[in-house]
C-alpha cells in the first residue's frame, strides 16, 4: 500500500521537499553569455508576424535580438495566408544568405517554419530549427487537468480532452496523430488512454487493476513503455502500440515511474526508488543498470534526447527546490543546467538536443519555458493569462 501511495504521489506531481523557497513571478532568466551568441536583426512586414518572430527568436539561447551591429539581418513578410518569404542578407558586407518561400498551415505555422529556416542558415552550429514544434500539455483554467495542444509559442490553442477529472502526462505518437495519457475520469483510479486528434475518438489503452501511468511511445510509434502495479509493486511493462502483448520487464520491490526509450528504441531510462535515481534497461530483457550521476540524491522524469543520444535530462532536487541537469554519456557525469530562483521540473527535448521545454513552478502557479541548455537562459512561453500549465511534451515535425 505504501508503494502505491508513492507512486500516486509522483503521479500527481506531489512530491515536494519542503516548502517552495521560491515567491517571485516567473520570468526570463538571463544570462551573460554574449560570446556564445550571434548578434541578429529580426523583422517581419506585419505587426502580428513580427511580434511572433521576435517572440520565436528571444527564446533562442544562440541568437541575441539586437537593432545595431547584427551578424545576420533576417526578414520575414507574408506572401499569401500560408506562405511567408525569409530573407537573410549577412552584415556587414551585404552577402545574401538565402531567400525562401516557406509554407505552413496557418500564417502563425508558415512564420515559425520560416524561422526555422533561418535557424539552419545561420546559427553555424548544425542546429535543427525548433520553433515549428508543438506541444501538448496539461491546464487548469477549466479548474480540473485537462489536455491541451498548440503551438511552441501557444498560440492555436485547442482543448482536447473533457474528463472534468484528472488527466495527466500527455505523449505524443511520433507522427503527432495521437496522445497517450493518464486519466482518472473513467473508474476513478489511474488508466492509460489514447486519443485521435483526428477524429478525437478515445481508446482505454490499458486499464489494470492498480495504477496505469507513465505510457510513453517508442520513436517509431511500435512500442509503449508504462508503469502498472497491478501484481503489487509498480514495474516497467512494454507493450505494442495498441496496448497488446504486454511484457513486464522489472521485477524489484522499488518503485519505478518515468519509463522512456532510447533514441533507437532498444533502452529504457527510468526513475527507480530509492532516492529515486536514474536507471537504464535493455527493453529485450537484462538488469537495470544505475547512472551514477553523483549530482543529486532525488533524480527523476528523465527524457533521453533524439537529437544527442548522449543526452538525458532529469529532474533533480537542490535543497528545498528542484532544477533540470543533463547526464551526458560521453562524459560519464551530469551538470545542473537550470539556476532559476524557482523549481524547474518535467523537462523534455526540444528537437535540436540543446533546448528544452520545462515546467517552472512557485508554490502558487506554474508556467511553461525554454531551457538553453547550454547559457541557463530560460524564458516563459505560457501566458500568465493561461494560470497554471505543466507537463508540456513536444512533437517536432
Amino acid at each position: 500500500m505504501k508503494k502505491l501511495l508513492r507512486l500516486s504521489l509522483l503521479l500527481l506531481g506531489l512530491v515536494v521537499a519542503g516548502s517552495l523557497r521560491a515567491q517571485r513571478d516567473i520570468g526570463t532568466v538571463e544570462v551573460l553569455a554574449e560570446n556564445k551568441t550571434l548578434p541578429v536583426r529580426v523583422s517581419a512586414n506585419t505587426p502580428e508576424l513580427n511580434q511572433l518572430a521576435l517572440q520565436a527568436f528571444g527564446t533562442h539561447g544562440r541568437y541575441r535580438l539586437v537593432a545595431s551591429g547584427f551578424a545576420f539581418d533576417i526578414k520575414f513578410s507574408a506572401v499569401t495566408p500560408t506562405q511567408v518569404r525569409v530573407d537573410i542578407v549577412r552584415s556587414p558586407s551585404g552577402t545574401a544568405v538565402t531567400s525562401e518561400v516557406v509554407t505552413g498551415s496557418s500564417p502563425r505555422n508558415a512564420l515559425l517554419r520560416a524561422a526555422d529556416v533561418a535557424v539552419a542558415k545561420t546559427n553555424g552550429l548544425g542546429l535543427r530549427g525548433f520553433f515549428a514544434s508543438k506541444l501538448a500539455f496539461i491546464n487548469e483554467r477549466t479548474g480540473k487537468k485537462e489536455i491541451y495542444t498548440g503551438d511552441l509559442m501557444f498560440g492555436e490553442v485547442k482543448q482536447i480532452t473533457r474528463d472534468n477529472s484528472i488527466t495527466l502526462s500527455p505523449r505524443w505518437s511520433p507522427d503527432g496523430t495521437r496522445l497517450i495519457y493518464t486519466s482518472y475520469y473513467k473508474s476513478g483510479f489511474p488508466d492509460i488512454f489514447t486519443i485521435d486528434l483526428r477524429s478525437f475518438q478515445r481508446t482505454t489503452f490499458v486499464s489494470f487493476k492498480g495504477t496505469n501511468s507513465g505510457a510513453r511511445f517508442n520513436p517509431n510509434g511500435s512500442q509503449v513503455a508504462m508503469v502498472l502495479s497491478g501484481e503489487g509493486t509498480p514495474e516497467i511493462y512494454v507493450s505494442n502500440a495498441q496496448g497488446r502483448g504486454v511484457a513486464r520487464k522489472t521485477r524489484s520491490d522499488a518503485v519505478k515511474s518515468s519509463p522512456c526509450f532510447s533514441p533507437d528504441g532498444t533502452r529504457l531510462v527510468f526513475a527507480g526508488e530509492p532516492g529515486p535515481q536514474l536507471y537504464t534497461l535493455p527493453v529485450n530483457g537484462g538488469a537495470p543498470t544505475r547512472l551514477t550521476s553523483g549530482i543529486s540524491s532525488y533524480c527523476a522524469e528523465p527524457d533521453w534526447s533524439r537529437a544527442n543520444p548522449n543526452r538525458i535530462a532529469f529532474t533533480i532536487r537542490v535543497g528545498r527546490n528542484f532544477q533540470i541537469a543533463v547526464y551526458d554519456f560521453s562524459k560519464r557525469a551530469s551538470e545542473q543546467v537550470s539556476k532559476a530562483p524557482f523549481d524547474g521540473v518535467e523537462p523534455n527535448w526540444l528537437p535540436d538536443g540543446r533546448h528544452l521545454v520545462y515546467t517552472a513552478r512557485t508554490s502558487t502557479t506554474s508556467r511553461v519555458c525554454i531551457l538553453d541548455t547550454e547559457t541557463g537562459k530560460s524564458t516563459p512561453i505560457s501566458p500568465t493569462s493561461f494560470g497554471s500549465t505543466l507537463q508540456a511534451n513536444v512533437w517536432a515535425p
